[in-house]
């Protein structure tokens, strides 16, 4: 069983400025004490390939999942990140994926703000498909809003 649910915001902060907080750790190590408990680099330097070990706060389901930046397109501003270990794969899920993209408002002619956008992508085995219950827009809209927050004090 195939889902996806998605959140988008407008944020008075040019597109570059979104990208380099989303195109970089930097959004991980905002997000710790607000929405995540603790956020560990395993392997890599931000880029495709770099594995993070996320820390829920108690009473979110599970403790802890790893995942692996899938995708990190600088000049279309879009990051992708799979679960690749704890977390939803052991709920039954085939697929747990993340995307961030960053895109010019169209309806902004300065340049002085921008769209962001985010996407979890989901698969679940038809035997635990009652547990696609469990996905939710919540921690995207943590994210948001802390990223939101912070691009607007350094603007």
């Amino acid at each position: 069983m195939f889902g996806t649910l998605s959140e988008e915001a407008e944020i008075k902060v040019p597109a570059s400025k979104a990208w380099e907080l989303y195109g970089s750790l930097e959004i991980g190590n905002l997000v710790v004490g607000k929405v995540l408990e603790a956020v560990d680099l395993v392997e890599g330097d931000g880029g495709t390939g770099t594995i993070l070990k996320l820390t829920l706060k108690p009473g979110l389901g599970f403790p802890y999942y790893k995942e692996k930046f899938t995708k990190v397109d600088h000049e279309n501003m879009v990051k992708e990140t799979e679960v690749v270990e704890g977390g939803f794969l052991d709920m039954g899920f085939t697929l747990y994926r993340i995307r961030f993209e960053i895109k010019e408002n169209p309806k902004d002619s300065t340049g002085s703000s921008c769209v962001q956008k985010l996407t979890i992508e989901y698969d679940v085995k038809e035997e635990f498909a009652a547990n696609a219950s469990f996905v939710t827009n919540e921690p995207l809209l943590g994210i948001l809003s802390v990223a939101k927050e912070h691009l607007l004090k350094s603007n």
